[in-house]
């Protein structure tokens, strides 16, 4: 045997294996949660259960006056973060969501950098799969900063104690936070699907404003599309149709039939919308 015999093998048991890198991933994070419009995204959403509790502070309405969540408020601080949540549901939620899903490919290439990405080189599906992961990634945060700075301002300013469902039945306050944060869960998760379509939209187009806006007019379509009884055929596969469903979660026993469906429906649109987005990606000519 010769020396280059014998030593061929020792340089092919001892080449390394090649890791995984998160660097893309990690930069990707730092990009959409660095970047000075979702901070104020995420600050102005952060404002809303902190202008609510002060709202209802400084009015301070008797029980059983006004709207119920108001009165539930003034009882436990822990209904800030249910109010909250439902008031930026319909459209701040989204129209935040809409802004970071929209600009994530049209952003890259109405900025040039688009092509040298590609060129790093970095495959087009797992470009695609960082961006929608930094993507979801940032729905869940938007909405756990309601959720969260909503529960902390309520607790703050209301007193703490049993929670009533509503079904009527009185629960302790630890029950009723992990049931709040399956809430905040759950709307992450909705979210998550307008980002897949958001993803969509944005292979379409080299101007991210195009994106954004397309998909909030998208997701506000569905909404009024779902308040039209004559159309209650296609409600159910409405993209909004169950984002409201997360109230299942707040009853005794816990209903698990609306939030299924619902996770079930942003599985699909996650699914279908992803796929056209690589569809659509995988064959286009990027020339910026």
């Amino acid at each position: 045997m010769s020396a280059v015999e014998a030593v061929a093998p020792v340089r092919a048991t001892s080449r390394p294996r090649r890791v995984v890198s998160t660097r893309f991933l990690r930069s990707e994070l730092r990009l959409v949660f660095g970047r000075l419009r979702n901070l104020a995204v995420l600050a102005v959403l952060a404002g809303v259960p902190i202008l609510i509790a002060v709202a209802v502070r400084l009015s301070s309405p008797d029980s059983g006056e006004g709207p119920a969540f108001l009165s539930s408020i003034t009882d436990n601080g822990l209904f800030v973060s249910l109010a909250a949540m439902t008031v930026v549901l319909p459209l701040f939620l989204p129209l935040a969501v809409a802004v970071v899903s929209g600009d994530a490919v049209a952003g890259e290439a109405n900025l040039g950098t688009l092509r040298y990405l590609l060129t790093v080189p970095v495959r087009r599906s797992r470009l695609l799969a960082v961006k929608y992961t930094a993507v979801v990634a940032f729905c869940f945060a938007a909405t756990l900063v309601v959720g969260l700075v909503g529960a902390a301002i309520g607790l703050a300013l209301f007193p703490a104690g049993p929670v009533t469902l509503l079904s009527g039945t009185t629960v302790g306050s630890a029950e009723a936070s992990w049931r709040i944060l399956l809430c905040a869960l759950y709307i992450g998760a909705c979210m998550a699907a307008l980002g897949a379509v958001g993803m969509f939209v944005s292979t379409l187009t080299e101007y991210p404003v195009a994106a954004m806006a397309s998909t909030a007019v998208l997701a506000v379509t569905s909404q009024v599309l779902d308040a039209l009884p004559q159309l209650s055929a296609i409600h159910p596969y409405l993209l909004s149709h169950w984002w409201l469903a997360y109230g299942d979660l707040l009853r005794d026993p816990m209903s698990s039939t609306g939030p299924l469906h619902g996770l079930g429906s942003a599985a699909a649109y996650i699914a279908v919308f992803g796929a056209l987005a690589w569809a659509r990606f995988a064959g286009r000519d990027v020339s910026s």
